[in-house]
């Protein structure tokens, strides 16, 4: 068995398990950690528990420390620089004439790697863009390309019930989706009536899915 906290490093992202070591760590702490992108910030939403090895991912990295409020300036900081770093970003795009829309963009904790995060309807050659980027801001560039799904949950919204979206707020991954749920709940197979704001089908065709299957329910 291993000791562990669950860390997440965006409001509803991926848990991921990290030893607390000695540190006197508690749920809702902010904690210093070192991940494969960097030395990140995160919040402790997990408290102190004990799991098998089979859930975690060995070698588990040690918290490295308790943020204090310097640290939580320096996310801040880090924040604002990336709200710049998005001007540069499309300025860049354009010069490049590049068929990508930026989503979002972040520094590490440590601001050694900017992550610039963007969709597009294909491939897309940024080798020039990227070295362009390096040389304005001095530090490691990554581009990552996501899917409409991640945009969502990137940059929230309101769903057809009228709730703030599921991907926004709590759901950590995203659960494969069919039409077949949809048949099964007897529910409309309109488009428009089962589809998200990512134009997908909706993640909560999944939440009652288990019930149908199990009662073979069908109303």
């Amino acid at each position: 068995m291993y000791s562990v906290v669950g860390v997440r490093f965006k409001p509803a992202g991926k848990i991921y398990y990290f030893d607390p070591g000695q540190l006197p760590i508690e749920r809702n702490d902010h904690v210093i950690v070192e991940t494969a992108r960097g030395i990140e910030y995160g919040t402790v939403v997990l408290g102190r528990r004990e799991v098998t090895e089979a859930e975690v991912v060995l070698p588990l990295k040690q918290v490295m420390r308790i943020a204090d409020e310097d640290d939580a300036r320096v996310v801040q900081d880090n924040a604002e620089r990336a709200k710049e770093a998005t001007l540069v970003f499309k300025e860049k795009v354009r010069v490049h004439n590049l068929d990508m829309k930026l989503v979002d963009a972040e520094y590490t904790f440590d601001r050694n790697k900017l992550i610039f995060y963007f969709t597009a309807d294909g491939r897309v050659d940024f080798r020039e863009l990227v070295k362009d980027l390096a040389s304005v801001f001095r530090v490691r560039i990554e581009l990552r390309q996501i899917g409409v799904r991640d945009e969502a949950k990137m940059l929230g919204g309101i769903g057809p019930c009228g709730r703030l979206l599921c991907c926004s707020t709590w759901m950590g991954e995203f659960d494969p989706v069919s039409i077949r749920m949809a048949k099964d709940q007897s529910l409309s197979l309109n488009p428009t009536k089962i589809s998200g704001l990512c134009g997908r089908l909706m993640c909560c065709l999944k939440f009652e899915n288990d019930i149908y299957q199990d009662e073979g329910v069908s109303l």
